[in-house]
This record gives structure tokens, sequence and C-alpha cells, in this order.
């Protein structure tokens, strides 16, 4: 069928298209009608602002703030934000990365009047002042103020200031001498964002997309990233700052005292939106007599999410990288990122950074490995007397499991020492499960075959799509599950695992290779590279282990210990509840 669509299959004739107008006369057909629109819309909009309408007219005029990472475009309509460009950033097609565009972003401030008017400032048009350069916190800053006069000696002034360096912005709202005005009902502001692609995977982009928000008693919270539906949050409790955050990227507003309420909600788009991401809309309550005080002071963070910057903008705010829950939050804090961080001062490629972090986590976790394998080894010697008590009692699984725990007691030897320290290892593995795919460090960061390591490499793209796995092929993930299998094989060899637990140890592996194969390259890396250093770990190991030695302690331990009865702890009672329960199944078999 495929050659002969492509050789045999004459193509359908075009159907002859309408003609079409021309563009002189599109627009002299939608001319007018625009006009009049334009005409009426501005005339009602003058009508509904009452003592506010002789600033309803205007020519908008677009000023730009600007320091070494940040470029802010703000317009004298509204005296709003515009545009927001990260100047040291892409997006995965290399395009500027606007994180705040007039197109897909909108913040609307409105208040209400005395006269039961609702006053959008951005209905108003405002004169902007030159830009003023000045110091803050002993930096160089600049400052600009939007003046709307609604009458002498009544003013709405809107401040932003920029410091040198800095991905925060300030912001003041005052209403000068407009307490008689101004009704005692709180301003609003609707923060609408629709969040456009920055990334080269749509689906994480959309996973790791949501609002977060912060409490003024210090509580973190957020809408699920991970949910299908449209998700509301409504909150009357006092609010310091909500964040509209992206994978690598976050724009939040902080108050310098608190909203009043709050609610954020999330609208997810669906899967086959290549372009948008989510949509995010927060609406949240100033008090007006923090306008009225001059007390009303905010700060914008447009920036990426890195760890130091964020860790000192605010109380709290660390928390828009998702790092992981509980302990494995801490470990990235404590144990990862200082690590990561030390190692970028003094290299700068990426792949050799993983490398050395996994050299410092297997030092550390060393001492783990050593017992890990030492336990294997007593097991495995003992393999000949498991497999014999195997035989005496088989059939009877109760029986079996009694005689070889007291084997092991008399012997000395403790099953659980050996999954004890690996146990211990899961809190690393979990959290570089969470660093990897969060640190914006490696975005873009090219390394072998793989062009950006914070998402999956594509070492080959399939026609098809293969379920569960995708259309491509991670040539990190293969290594990944190769030195897995390698890995478990290794382990197999000093293990008395049989039966279908040995079969699962080696599908694991598998299952990881599918689950993976989109994930960030720099994760599977990590996995691949730890992988080879516990193997040679190991290989070290066994040239410094005896198996007879081995042996001759165990039983050197039963000599000694004949006749004793075993210590009590998790192992006693272990080998004693088996032994109940031999001994009631036994009694069962013979009432019948």
């Amino acid at each position: 069928m495929l050659v002969y669509s492509m050789f045999f299959m004459q193509e359908p004739t075009p159907a002859t298209p309408a003609p079409k107008k021309t563009e002189t006369q599109v627009a002299a057909s939608t001319a007018p009608a625009t006009q009049v629109n334009d005409s009426l819309v501005a005339a009602q909009r003058v009508a509904q602002l009452g003592e506010f309408s002789a600033l309803a007219t205007g020519q908008n005029q677009t000023i730009t703030l600007e320091n070494q990472v940040l470029k802010l475009t703000l317009g004298s309509q509204g005296g709003a934000v515009e545009q927001v460009e990260l100047k040291n950033y892409k997006t995965w097609n290399q395009k500027a990365l606007l994180l705040f565009d007039k197109g897909s972003s909108e913040q609307v401030f409105a208040f209400q009047t005395n006269s039961g008017r609702t006053v959008r400032l951005n209905d108003l048009f405002f004169q902007p002042s030159a830009v003023k350069n000045t110091t803050v916190n002993k930096l160089p800053a600049k400052v600009i103020t939007f003046s709307a006069q609604v009458a002498p000696g009544q003013t709405i002034e809107q401040v932003y200031t920029l410091v040198d360096q800095s991905y925060e912005v300030g912001y003041q709202l005052n209403f000068r001498g407009m307490e008689q005005m101004v009704a005692q009902k709180p301003i609003m502001l609707t923060w609408t964002d629709n969040l456009k692609r920055l990334e080269k995977d749509v689906k994480q982009n959309r996973a790791h997309s949501t609002v977060n928000f912060y409490t003024a008693e210090g509580d973190f919270d957020n809408i699920s990233a991970s949910a299908t539906e449209n998700e509301t949050v409504k909150l009357e409790e006092p609010v310091k700052w909500v964040a509209n955050k992206q994978n690598f990227f976050t724009a939040a507003i902080i108050a310098q005292n608190a909203f009043e309420s709050a609610e954020m909600r999330v609208e997810v788009l669906p899967d086959t939106d290549t372009v948008g991401i989510k949509t995010l809309r927060s609406t949240l309550g100033i008090p007006v007599q923090d306008a009225l005080s001059n007390k009303a002071h905010f700060t914008y963070y447009f920036g990426p999410n890195d760890h130091d910057i964020l860790e000192n903008t605010t109380e709290g705010f660390d928390e828009n990288i998702e790092l992981g829950w509980g302990i494995f939050k801490y470990v990235n804090k404590l144990l990862i990122l200082p690590a990561f961080d030390f190692l970028e001062d003094f290299f700068g490629n990426y792949g050799i950074i993983i490398i050395l972090l996994v050299l410092y986590i297997k030092l550390i976790l060393s001492p783990l490995t050593y017992k890990s394998y030492i336990s294997m080894a007593k097991m495995k010697v003992l393999k000949p007397e498991v497999d014999a008590i195997k035989e005496k009692y088989e059939g009877d699984m109760q029986k079996t499991q009694a005689e070889t725990m007291s084997l092991y007691s008399k012997m000395g030897v403790n099953p659980m020492s050996g999954c004890i320290p690996m146990l211990l290892q899961i809190p690393i593995l979990f959290a570089m499960y969470n660093f990897f795919p969060n640190s914006i460090e490696l975005r873009q960061e090219p390394f072998l075959w793989a062009h950006d390591l914070s998402t999956y490499d594509v070492f080959a793209k399939l026609p098809f799509t293969i379920p569960f796995y995708g259309s491509h092929v991670s040539m990190f993930t293969l290594l990944m599950t190769a030195s897995t299998i390698l890995y478990t094989w290794s382990n197999n060899q000093v293990s008395s695992i049989q039966g279908p637990m040995k079969f699962y140890s080696y599908l694991m592996p598998i299952i990881f290779m599918f689950v993976l194969n989109s994930f960030p390259a720099g994760l599977s890396f990590y996995y691949f590279v730890s992988n080879i250093v516990t193997f040679g770990q190991q290989a070290l190991i066994r040239k410094f282990v005896d198996d007879a030695k081995i042996r001759q302690n165990l039983e050197e331990y039963q000599a000694k210990n004949k006749g004793k009865e075993p210590k009590g702890g998790f192992q006693k009672k272990i080998q004693d509840a088996m032994k109940a329960a031999a001994e009631k199944e036994a009694q069962r078999k013979k009432t019948k």
C-alpha cells in the first residue's frame, strides 16, 4: 500500500480556489466597521469612568527599564508591565525568552469608587517620568514613575524600580489625596498568564507548571501540577506571595505586607496543543488603605528557578524548585546542592560534574556498600545448608523458612543486614529523581550526543511510536539499562536469591528503560555512571574478601555460641514468629 501510494496513485486535482479579496479590498471593507466599533467602545469607556473620564484617552508610550539580566517594557496605558525578557536565556528553539508579554499575559488592577464605579487602571493613560538613576541597598538602580492626575491634589502613582544584576522589580501603587473618592473595598489585581512553550518536551513543561502560593502564616501550597482538570483554590486568609511557576522559570508577585485574599485557578489545555502549556489566573485583594497610606509596596520576580537566587528573594520562595518531599528534599538541600555548586566553580562541563557527583556520593556510601556485600557473601557461603533445608522440608514453606532463620541465627548471619544499607541509599536515589528534572543549571547544556541534559537525548528517531516508550531512542537510558543488568548479574553471583525473585531482578531494569526514556538525559547518565562505579566497587571488594575466611568465621561463631539461646532483637522475633506459625500449621495437619 505504501509503494502504491508513493509511485502509482495519482495526485488529486486541486480544487480551484475561490477568488480572494485583495488586501486593499479587505481593509476597505473592514476599516469603517472597525473605526465605528473603536469609537463606540471608547465612548462607553469614557461614560463608565465618570470623574476619571479625562484619563481615558491618550497615546500609549512604551518605556524600557533594563539591567544586565532583565529587559522590562512598560506602557503608559495602565502604567503596566507589557513585556519581560530574560536576557541570559533562550527558548527551546533559540528565540528570545519572554516570561511576560502583552499577547499572552495581562495584569488588571481595579478599584471601587464611592460613586459605585469600578475603575481599571488599564483604562487610564498615565504620564511617565524620566528614568532616574538611584541606589538601592548601595546598588545602582533605575526608577520610573507613572502618574495620573484625577483632579488637583488627587493622583494615582505607579513606581517601578530595577536594580542592577537583579531579577526583582520593585513596584509601588499610591493613591495620593484620594481618601474621599475611593471606596473602602480592596483593590483587586487579576493576573492572567497563558503560559507559552519554553522547553523542548511539551509534556514535561506542562507537568511542571502550576500556581504556587505562600500564606502570611508561613505555609507553602500549590495547585497540583499533574491535575488533568481545571482546578481553583480560594483563600480568605492573608497571602504573602503568588507565583506562576514553570519548569525552570517563575513569574511572581510578592507583597511587602500581604494580600488580604487570593483566588488561584489553573486551566488545563489539551495534550494536542504544542504551543500553549496552561492558563494560570490569580485574583488578589490589596487593602485599599495600603495604597492610601503609601504602604502598597510589592516586588515582582521574573527569573530562573535557581536555588541560590530564590532562597535570597523572600521567605519560602525557594519552594518554587521541586526538590522532593520529606527527607528527599533535605538530601537535595544539604547534600546534593552544596556539592553541585562547589563543582560548578571548577568545571564548566556538566557531564564531568555529574561524574564527579557520582564519585562524591559513592565515597559517602562506600561503608554501606561494603557492609551490604559482606552480608550477601555470608548468605552465599551458607547456600548449601539452605538448599539442604529446602530439600528436607520440600512443600512445607513455613517449616523451611523457620529452619532457614534458625540456621542464620546459629551462624550469626542477619539477612536484614544486607537490605538495610541498600534502604539507606534510597533517599539519595529518589533525591536525584527530583534534582535533575528541576536543575536549571543543566538546561541547554550539551554533553556527548545529548544537546540538552535537562531533557531526553534523541540518539535515534523512530518512524512509529511504541506504547509507554515513545518515538525516540535515548542512548543514555539504554546504557543505564545495560549497566543495571550488569550490576544485577554481579549481585546475583554472591546472592542466595533463587527462582522467580531472580527473574524479577532482571525484569526491573527493562521496566525502568520504558519509564525513563523520556526523562532528562542528566538523570539517566547519573544512574549509568553510578551503576558502573558500584560494579567497580564490588569487583574491588571481591578481591579482598575470601569466601573460605568468611566460612571459617561463621563456624567459629557457631562453635562459640553453641547451646546458647539467640539474643533478642528483630531477627529473634522473626524466628519465633516463624516457629510459632510452623507449629500451628503442624497441629492443624495433625487434627485433620
